[in-house]
């Protein structure tokens, strides 16, 4: 082999791994909210963020805003380190202490609520990025009043369920817990912490025990909605609509700040800017089937569906270099046979 052709076969070897790496290389990314029992926020965006129907969407809408919702999946800090007690301050749980979800924080008896009985039940968290982690779940303790604030002392200090890389179907984490005896309107408080980084995610869902279920709980006697979680249609419909791979103002402030400081993460847990939070994390199958689409999977692998794109094209152009590289390396071969 002439010293050309071996030089050409190194350079050909040598693009692999750059074109696997630009790929892989970029943190991954997790969003989700639970589906069964639904969460507030999950309720009110099916509600429709513009126009919801329920007169706690409503209100939540006026005090946080439509774009809460349209982000319905990531309520969340990026810096929980399984801290969240000590990260998260009384009254603001259910926005996990980020004022861009504060409308889901109003204490109200008449939020949209599932059904929920005692006994096995089997639960179900919508994932449009999985990653590999776990998840806790918290009841409220007997004599909890939703009308008034919630705090970490109106939980029980253990969670009734609790469970590590649960098994995905059709976009979903999908678990068993068995849930304590209760009556009347309580909350359901879930904690999804990553393993391989610090994020946590959270969801309030407002549930209703005995035999008039979900639909009983209102002020003064009202009904308060059963709470229905968004259809894949509807996802895909507002993901153009979500502000995830915007940097929000408190982030770009905190961003200039990091960017004079070595490496580091703000609140969110990611480097700022790299829009790790895309409106691609929304997507779904264009079949309706609930799974993740492939940017999603490389969450899975630690990929960034924000990223993956741009991590695509990086490994397109070197390996356009390279097969450049091998025709050119052909044609002076062939030359210097004939």
């Amino acid at each position: 082999m002439s010293v050309r052709r071996k030089a050409t076969g190194i350079a050909l070897v040598g693009i692999a791994p750059l074109a696997l790496t630009a790929l892989t290389a970029s943190p991954a990314v997790a969003h989700g909210s639970m589906s069964d029992p639904v969460s507030r926020v999950s309720a009110c965006y099916a509600e429709g963020p513009e126009s919801p129907k329920s007169a706690a969407c409503k209100a939540a809408v006026q005090v946080g805003g439509a774009q809460a919702l349209y982000d319905w999946n990531g309520v969340r800090d990026g810096n929980a380190g399984g801290k969240s007690k000590e990260r998260i301050p009384d009254g603001k749980l259910c926005s996990a202490g980020d004022d861009a979800y504060k409308g889901l924080d109003l204490p109200r008896a008449d939020w949209p609520s599932s059904a929920m009985r005692a006994g096995d039940h089997t639960f179900r968290y919508r994932a449009t990025a999985p990653h590999k982690g776990s998840f806790a779940l918290y009841l409220t303790k007997e004599g909890y009043d939703p009308a008034k604030p919630l705090k970490w002392s109106d939980l029980e200090p253990e969670p009734f369920a609790k469970v590590t890389d649960p098994a995905l179907k059709g976009g979903e984490y999908v678990f068993e817990g068995k849930v304590p005896q209760r009556s009347g309107r309580h909350l359901i408080y879930s904690i999804w912490q990553r393993s391989d980084s610090p994020e946590a995610f959270y969801t309030c869902s407002d549930v209703v025990f005995g035999k008039d279920g979900a639909g009983s709980g209102g002020p003064a006697g009202a009904p308060a909605p059963a709470a229905s979680a968004p259809t894949d249609r509807q996802i895909a419909a507002g993901a153009d609509k979500s502000s995830m791979g915007a940097m929000r103002p408190r982030e770009a402030k905190e961003a200039e700040k990091e960017a004079e400081k070595p490496r580091d993460t703000g609140r969110d847990g990611h480097e700022h800017g790299h829009g790790h939070e895309g409106g691609s994390g929304n997507a779904v199958r264009p079949d309706g089937a609930g799974e993740p689409v492939d940017g999603q999977r490389l969450a899975e692998t630690g990929g960034d569906t924000s990223v993956a794109p741009m991590a695509i094209g990086g490994a397109a152009v070197l390996a356009a270099g390279a097969a450049a590289l091998w025709v050119t390396a052909r044609r002076r071969a062939a030359r210097h046979r004939g």
